[in-house]
């Protein structure tokens, strides 16, 4: 594996996998319009060495790859990972000396799971600065409506006031001035809790901020781990080779040693909390302003040579999409311990993470797929999922034509259907309220299956330009009554109905199913059209991620200067 972030580098270039831009160029909006239509192109990974206003370049796109994502974690395969975590879970492989002892390499792997503490300095300690300025890093503003500039590839490291423990996670930051930028902590989030227990002691909480580190440690900070575990142990396991971790120069938080740059400082929770965002975020639109808490960064302490990471996020695919998959693959061990009856698991792209999930199933006994549904919904950061899809363990997840044509063979009217209500994830705009809605299940499998019904396994997808409240309801109910199509997707008449991709991601985006959708003698209409105040809506309903013409235009006439593929 690697030591640390530019030796990630070094093996990205020796594999063709990395493309050096030595023409100047902005972070401001240029750098993401460029990384953008990598992204859609399935290109390589970008280090721009020539970057306005810094002398750090910027490392971006780094696992936006499948191959770059198993480059990463040191394997062929993302399944490998989840076939090694079987293996360690099936306790048959424990019950005889002879399998015992083909397990010791296994076992003994575990012994890299503990971080190392220091007390020496680290490379990421080369240099200090207590006269602090976040301008000389080249933080980039991603999109045209974001509120500033964001660190979006950030570990941050805070410590349990009870416990003592650590936690880390990935939480963007938004430069506020030269010196404090504020903390995106979800309500649901580890760090949002910590800081609840500073907030109720009234002590200043300390946190310190890693950038750059090696690719296993950065994918850890994103891993959806039980409370309690440590990610340092769980980087440890997947680098195979225990993390080195050093006490921070002004705060008592240990880093990882190998880090390119840290931010070390505090927040105050009796201070006011700022206004956050706008911001162009994973789902494909702009996440709404908000208030969070005020980071202080007090010192920054880097590699003499640093790299500075960034990712982009916006409509899929993007780098985050490939990290999202690691994590389908890695976990889907610890799924099918809770649920037995499941078989794979697909999370695609277009449901961006927490917006749809594909299981197929051993489908057992009358209610299987129900009974998969709750599980999911019940399970950790899986509580989100808005749509929920069960077919047979026959139909492959990962091939989407598969399981259209189980959808639409074995899905009819409300008996296929589950509606629940619950917690949703703080990026969701399409409920009525913040942070709760309803999410659907859909039974696919073929005990799902309504024998003589005269409808065609067909879809129809109708653009509209939307005039008025329930313009959409109104148009599906038209066409529900007219045709005999079983599904019914209405969109808004910018989208290109012949673009699959686009429609699905609109309608994972941007359905609440209870108020949203229509079933009429066994049709199924979905509404996927923006919503307005009128149709129950109490917050904005946010705009697109789009880039400018004028920035379109800049890198459209500079494409050659570049030097991509």
């Amino acid at each position: 594996m690697y030591r640390d972030l530019q030796q990630f580098i070094k093996a990205l270039d020796a594999a063709g996998e990395l493309r050096y831009i030595d023409a100047r160029v902005s972070p401001h909006l240029e750098i993401t319009e460029i990384v953008d239509r990598v992204s859609k192109a399935h290109g390589k990974a970008l280090l721009f060495r020539n970057v306005e206003g810094s002398d750090y370049p910027v490392l971006i796109n780094a696992m936006g790859s499948f191959k770059r994502m198993c480059m990463a974690l040191g394997v062929e395969s993302l399944d490998d990972i989840g076939e090694e975590i079987a293996d360690y879970l099936d306790f048959s492989n424990y019950l005889s000396i002879s399998k015992l002892i083909k397990s010791v390499p296994r076992l003994l792997r575990l012994l890299n799971i503990f971080p190392v503490k220091s007390r020496l300095k680290g490379e990421c300690q080369q240099v200090i600065e207590k006269d602090v300025n976040l301008e000389t890093l080249p933080v980039l503003k991603c999109w045209p409506e974001d509120a500033g500039r964001f660190i979006t590839l950030p570990l941050v490291f805070t410590k349990d006031l009870k416990t003592r423990q650590q936690n880390v996670g990935m939480y963007r930051m938004q430069i506020l001035d030269k010196t404090s930028t504020a903390m995106h902590w979800h309500k649901h989030k580890d760090g949002s809790e910590i800081y609840r227990a500073y907030k109720e002691n009234k002590l200043k909480m300390p946190v310190s901020v890693a950038l750059g580190c090696d690719p296993a440690i950065t994918y850890a900070a994103t891993a959806p781990l039980p409370k309690g575990i440590d990610e340092m142990m769980f980087a440890g396991w997947l680098r195979k080779s225990r993390v080195k971790m050093v006490k921070c120069i002004t705060n008592d938080i240990y880093v990882p040693a190998n880090a390119e740059i840290v931010l070390e400082g505090y927040v105050d929770p009796e201070e006011d909390l700022v206004l956050e965002g706008p911001f162009g975020d994973h789902t494909g639109y702009y996440s709404l302003a908000d208030y969070y808490p005020k980071f202080h960064v007090t010192c920054i302490t880097h590699k003499k040579n640093a790299v500075y990471p960034a990712t982009v996020v916006g409509k899929p695919p993007m780098e985050d999409c490939y990290m999202a998959k690691a994590t389908e693959r890695i976990f889907l061990p610890f799924l099918k311990i809770q649920m037995p009856e499941l078989v794979d698991l697909n999370l695609p792209l277009e449901g961006v993470f927490h917006n749809c999930a594909i299981v197929s199933v051993d489908n057992r006994y009358p209610g299987c797929a129900r009974k998969i549904m709750n599980c999911i919904w019940g399970i950790g950061q899986m509580m989100y999922t808005k749509l929920i899809v069960v077919v047979d363990r026959t139909v492959n997840v990962q091939n989407l034509a598969e399981v259209r044509d189980a959808v639409l063979r074995n899905v009819c009217g409300a008996e296929s259907l589950v509606i629940s209500e619950g917690p949703l994830d703080a990026l969701d705009h399409s409920s009525n309220r913040a942070l709760y809605g309803s999410r659907l299940g859909m039974d696919a499998t073929n005990a799902s299956h309504v024998p003589g019904s005269n409808l065609t396994e067909t879809y129809r997808i109708i653009p509209i330009h939307k005039e008025k409240p329930w313009h959409g309801r109104e148009t599906l109910e038209e066409a529900m009554k007219q045709y005999r199509d079983k599904f019914y997707i209405v969109v808004d008449d910018g989208v290109d109905p012949e673009d699959l991709s686009t429609v699905m991601w609109k309608v994972f985006n941007n359905i609440d199913a209870k108020r949203d959708m229509i079933i009429f003698d066994n049709k199924i209409g979905i509404d996927a059209t923006k919503k307005w105040k009128e149709e129950g809506l109490t917050r904005d309903w946010p705009n697109d991620i789009v880039m400018t013409d004028a920035v379109k235009q800049l890198v459209t006439e500079r494409w050659d200067e570049y030097g991509i593929d």
